[in-house]
């Protein structure tokens, strides 16, 4: 069989992958026995060695405990990537990319598709400065938010509904420059087809819906997918009755949000409060 050679240094998952397999072997295991053990397909195992799939909190724990390796494995998915994606959002991404409508809500930032590349590098390069991240994970994270971006410009092109709290405008992502050019950017959106921008304001109170963000996504058969996130986990929601739930508390949402108009018209003002702040 050939053995694809992986360098460690590369990706989160190669590094993964290579400790997989080292480990192993040093046992003379075969992925088929090592599968057995810990409750998978050796195919899976397969991919984690190669470094095509991403290990889970489970599948690491489950590791350590048949190599009896004490936490190795878990901390190699803590440190080596975890912070990159949320799990469970890759397969959101497949979603979104064949969505035919995205209704959005953000409360502490401008959504990531709305993004500017200086706004989401400076966003992205905090953690790196905290000691919490990795240049190469705040490097992958920014260039999977550009890359996400692109979507947005396929023919058709999907539409997008995004209500953003107003204290994720006047937060100062980068400085003065950096929010002056997002917040244009804003406006230009706010300003195309297919691309409804609402502002819901802090006077809204206790009225607004959601505590965190949430994603609905609606696929080309008509389904939905729905996205939540919170500070440490993001979660794929299909259950039918939770969705109308989230669909009914965005007609809310929107309900409390300033219109298309007054959106624009606000989101002027605090890039003008930046400009002369």
């Amino acid at each position: 069989m050939n053995k694809r050679e992986l360098d460690p240094p590369t990706s989160p998952a190669a590094e993964f992958g290579v400790l997989l397999r080292t480990s192993r072997e040093q046992r003379g295991w075969t992925q088929e026995h090592l599968a057995e053990l810990i409750g998978c397909t050796s195919s899976y195992i397969s991919a984690l060695e190669h470094g095509r799939r991403k290990p889970s909190q489970q599948i690491s724990t489950a590791l350590d405990r048949v190599f009896g390796s004490g936490e190795r494995f878990l901390r190699e998915w803590s440190t080596s990537g975890r912070r990159v994606l949320f799990e469970g959002f890759d397969e959101y991404l497949r979603n979104e990319a064949k969505a035919i409508a995205l209704r959005l809500f953000e409360i502490n930032l401008v959504p990531s598709l709305l993004q500017t590349p200086e706004y989401s590098r400076v966003f992205q390069e905090a953690p790196v400065l905290r000691g919490i991240a990795t240049r190469q994970q705040a490097d992958e994270r920014t260039e999977k938010v550009l890359l996400r971006q692109q979507s947005l410009a396929r023919d058709p092109a999907p539409h997008v509904q995004v209500v953003i709290d107003e204290g994720a405008l006047r937060r100062p992502i980068g400085g003065r420059d950096v929010m002056v050019a997002q917040l244009r950017h804003l406006e230009a959106l706010a300003a195309r087809p297919r691309f409804l921008v609402q502002v819901c304001p802090t006077a809204a109170g206790e009225n607004r819906p959601f505590g965190h963000p949430i994603t609905l996504l609606t696929m080309p058969n008509r389904s939905i997918v729905g996205y939540g996130e919170t500070q440490r986990r993001g979660y794929l929601e299909r259950d039918p009755e939770t969705l109308a739930e989230w669909a009914s508390e965005y007609d809310h949402l929107q309900a409390e949000a300033l219109s298309r108009a007054a959106s624009i018209e606000f989101i002027r003002n605090v890039r003008k409060g930046f400009e002369h702040g």
